[in-house]
């Protein structure tokens, strides 16, 4: 449920770039990459798809082939928003930086205690759109993670996550699709 509703809620802000979403079940990461890499091998590539972009997001979780999944999804070309070891830390991201390391438990333990809407004990989900109003903080975050978790030698350690350069992505579609008000 996070997830999808974090991406209808960043979908709202982008009001003028074609973003398709398809959510499925949550589930073990390489089921996740196949289907993502499934689709990009169908896509024609015409002059109105060359600038698309196939992404999978998916969590570290527990995940038992995690690096299958991001291996498969290089060979695709489709790019990884990808968190460790879940979605929260991107979500913390939105609020405050994070870097300790941490189980999914202690990750939506945290976030429910900064963002009173979580509550991963009765299913709600964050309020979202609250939260793309920190987007680029939580990308600045991000990439400042992922530089720490490189200088400790563990690039996908915990807590790390590229969601941000899928936000980003959308973000820069967004600005060039938007239309221009003539004065």
């Amino acid at each position: 449920k996070t997830e999808p509703a974090y991406f209808a809620a960043i979908r709202r802000t982008c009001a003028h770039t074609l973003i398709e979403i398809k959510t499925r079940p949550a589930g073990e990461a390489f089921s996740c990459a196949e289907e993502a890499a499934k689709y990009a091998s169908g896509k024609s590539r015409d002059s109105f798809e060359k600038n698309d972009q196939v992404w999978a997001v998916f969590d570290r979780d527990n995940a038992p082939h995690f690096e299958e999944a991001l291996a498969l999804c290089q060979k695709k070309g489709v790019r990884v928003g990808r968190s460790n070891p879940c979605f929260e830390v991107w979500l913390i991201l939105h609020i405050q930086e994070f870097d300790q390391p941490c189980d999914p438990k202690g990750a939506q333990k945290h976030l429910e205690a900064i963002h009173t809407p979580y509550d991963p004990n009765r299913g709600k989900t964050p309020d979202c759109a609250e939260l793309v109003k920190a987007v680029e903080e939580a990308e600045a975050r991000a990439a400042a993670g992922l530089k720490n978790r490189d200088r400790d030698g563990k690039p996908f350690g915990s807590p790390s996550t590229t969601v941000h350069e899928l936000t980003r992505a959308i973000r820069e579609a967004a600005a060039k699709a938007k239309p221009r008000v003539r004065g």
